[in-house]
């Protein structure tokens, strides 16, 4: 049985802008996550049109810039919980500059090469594992409880929006420019967010005790694996992410190569997901109001499964389209669940566990992503590309299952 909680207060009627901290964090994000969405189009590219890389190397491509999430995922949590997150914040953003920039200089010394893009996947992922824990984690120092799903929902719905200006942006700069320089602009977007994070002035975080490093992770292990509600949540978010890498791994060379469509067509794609993500964010807290929180995540779980299937059917003409509405369908589910979810983490966990709870969680669904990149390649390099597709298809099939199988399958409202 879930043990009811007390009600959460009234959210107070006054913009969450008016939080001084949570409009420089919002305005970090608004800019770094635009950028991001163009590199996560213009380094596959830059392999294969550049480098002439394999659908198996861009798999391998993929998976190392999540690979990091499983070396390094629940340590990074127990790094979180005994340090500043502002911190770690601010060192991840400037890392990630450092980083990012090397694949520009050495193109145009026409030095670039893919062992350099595996080890720049590699350490940017790193850097990513550590600013995600950090900042997730860091958001409750600075928002009232009663004001976290408001405050995910405003950070959520800025970055859907990016992720689908960003690969349009992308599709088109690419065409214009070579993709290594698309990349700077990431650099650019980084450099801008470390700044204005380091802009914040120091707030009280909550510190967890110190002990050792093996006891400290699995103490975060079990918090969330022994939980009734997180741990469906970790099960259904690792199926969705491992479907969605094997998807969007193999997408860039089937629109190059087997469908031989301009690279803007892959951004419009993209940018269709992009537009499902921002209306899941936007609209899910109504549909979930409408259907109950924990019901929509099963109901409207089966509900896209045909429309997974549609997604490799894209082809030149007719089809390209209805595969992007599909997928925008896809994406709206994952939006949607986005905001749901990170908000209801975020409230039942204590200060000191938070640093612990969001690694295990990044662990087990970037991990996954991982294996999805990885998965991708595989399939696509020996059974083709179209397979994969259909088997990412038949992965997001199966994301409602945990849902059902546990408490939230009749929870009117998350505790």
């Amino acid at each position: 049985m879930v043990t009811p909680l007390p009600a959460p207060s009234a959210p107070s009627k006054t913009s969450i802008f008016k939080n001084r901290n949570f409009r420089k964090v919002f305005a970090a994000s608004a800019v770094s996550t635009l950028g991001t969405q163009l590199s996560a189009l213009a380094i596959p590219l830059t392999a294969v049109g550049a480098l002439d890389a394999t659908p198996a190397q861009v798999g391998l491509l993929g998976a190392l810039s999540m690979i990091s999430f499983l070396l390094f995922g629940l340590p990074a949590g127990v790094l979180v919980d005994r340090a500043s997150r502002r911190r770690i914040m601010i060192a991840a953003d400037f890392g990630r500059v450092l980083v990012l920039a090397s694949i520009p200089v050495a193109a145009l010394l026409g030095a670039l090469t893919l062992p350099q893009l595996y080890v720049v996947a590699f350490v940017t992922g790193t850097l990513t594992l550590l600013f995600t824990v950090a900042s997730q984690s860091f958001l409750p120092s600075i928002v009232p409880p009663e004001r976290l799903n408001e405050a995910n929902a405003n950070l959520a719905s800025f970055r859907e929006g990016n992720a689908i200006a960003g690969p349009v942006l992308a599709g088109l700069l690419i065409q214009l420019v070579t993709a290594p320089l698309v990349i700077l602009l990431d650099v650019l977007s980084y450099l801008w967010s470390g700044v204005v994070i380091f802009s914040i002035r120091r707030v009280p975080e909550p510190v967890a005790a110190k002990q050792s490093m093996t006891r400290s992770i699995l103490d975060g292990v079990r918090y969330v694996f022994a939980h009734e509600l997180l741990r469906p949540i970790a099960a259904a978010g690792a199926l969705s992410n491992l479907a969605a890498l094997v998807t969007l791994t193999m997408m860039p060379i089937y629109y190059e190569r087997v469908l031989g469509l301009p690279t803007g067509m892959l951004g419009l794609f993209m940018g269709g997901g992009g537009v499902g993500l921002l209306l899941g964010a936007y609209t899910g807290r109504w549909l979930a109001r409408w259907i109950g929180e924990g019901r929509v995540l099963w109901v409207f779980g089966t509900a896209i499964v045909p429309f997974a299937f549609l997604v490799p059917g894209a082809a030149p003409g007719a089809w390209q389209w209805i595969a992007t509405g599909a997928w925008l369908v896809v994406c709206y589910q994952s939006g949607m669940t986005n905001v749901l979810l990170i908000s209801f983490r975020q409230r039942i966990t204590p200060g000191e566990m938070l640093g612990r709870m969001n690694a295990v969680m990044r662990f087990t669904l970037t991990g996954a992503a991982a294996l999805g990149a990885a998965l991708g390649g595989a399939i696509g390099e020996f059974a083709g590309v179209r397979s994969a597709l259909y088997v990412g298809a038949a992965l997001t099939g199966l994301v409602w299952i945990p849902y059902f199988f546990s408490p939230m399958r009749h929870l009117r409202r998350l505790p």
